[in-house]
């Protein structure tokens, strides 16, 4: 069995060199893939991808010329991946990729199921845990189904259930529009806890713009809510006989 993880790089020049002594540390003989996408990076996040990415043979580069959102760039690594499982975490080291590692093992232990793995944070400040747990709360009741810690990582899923996605968003929704679709396609969701320290290198407008960016956040998030629940209304199941038809296509091959 073999698994993929993109890495989405916007301006990550100095995690990178980190991101991938860690996974080389961390990976061992195991099947994963490393897809480190520059997601329309303006500093030297390409250059240092070009000098040490050959140096890794688990890892290879994707360039996104052009930043059109973080769920775009994660978006065009998984449409490259070439395995059984894929999936995504973050370049800024807040999630460990050895966590990468324990995921593997879940899947391992229960690759005869389908399954959505996805880690659920601790070592947040308390700020941000109530903002989190107020929006899981708001998305569970609207949506009516558990939609809790939405935007935690990795995330993992089967490489068919993938394929079932029709119009995925582009920005940060991505992570509540994975969750939704294995939630209403009966893929079992499986979390494990993870750590969250501070960032290493670089700084996140989550952290700098306080407010004002968890207002954006909000807002954009309300809206794709809306647009995604209003979208199944048409024809309930629709994404189900997809998903079941693109099983059965993977299983003949």
């Amino acid at each position: 069995m073999k698994l993929a993880v993109v890495i989405p790089c916007y301006n990550e020049e100095e995690n990178i060199p980190l991101v991938l002594k860690r996974f080389h540390e961390v990976i061992g003989g195991r099947k994963i893939e490393v897809l480190l996408v520059n997601n329309g990076s303006t500093d030297r996040s390409a250059r240092v991808m070009d000098e040490l990415v050959p140096q890794y043979p688990f890892a290879r580069s994707i360039a996104v010329p052009v930043n059109r959102g973080y769920g775009y760039g994660i978006l065009q690594g998984l449409k490259s991946a070439d395995a059984d499982y894929i999936g995504w975490t973050h370049a800024d080291l807040q999630t460990d990729p050895a966590d990468i590692v324990k995921a593997y093992a879940l899947l391992q232990k229960r690759k005869q199921e389908k399954i959505f793995v996805k880690g659920f944070r601790r070592g947040r400040p308390a700020f941000d845990e109530l903002f989190t747990k107020g929006m899981g709360l708001f998305e569970s009741i609207y949506f009516g189904t558990p939609l809790w810690d939405i935007n935690a990582q990795p995330n993992i899923f089967p490489v068919d259930f993938f394929n079932s996605w029709i119009n995925p968003p582009y920005d940060f929704a991505l992570d509540l529009y994975a969750l939704y679709m294995a939630k209403r396609q009966g893929v079992k969701v499986v979390r494990f806890a993870v750590d969250f320290p501070k960032r290493i290198h670089g700084e996140s407008k989550w952290n700098t713009d306080g407010l004002k960016s968890r207002c954006k956040f909000i807002k954009r998030t309300l809206k794709f809510s809306r647009e995604l629940k209003h979208s199944f209304k048409e024809d309930k199941g629709f994404e189900k006989q997809i998903f079941s038809k693109t099983r059965k296509e993977q299983n003949e091959k």
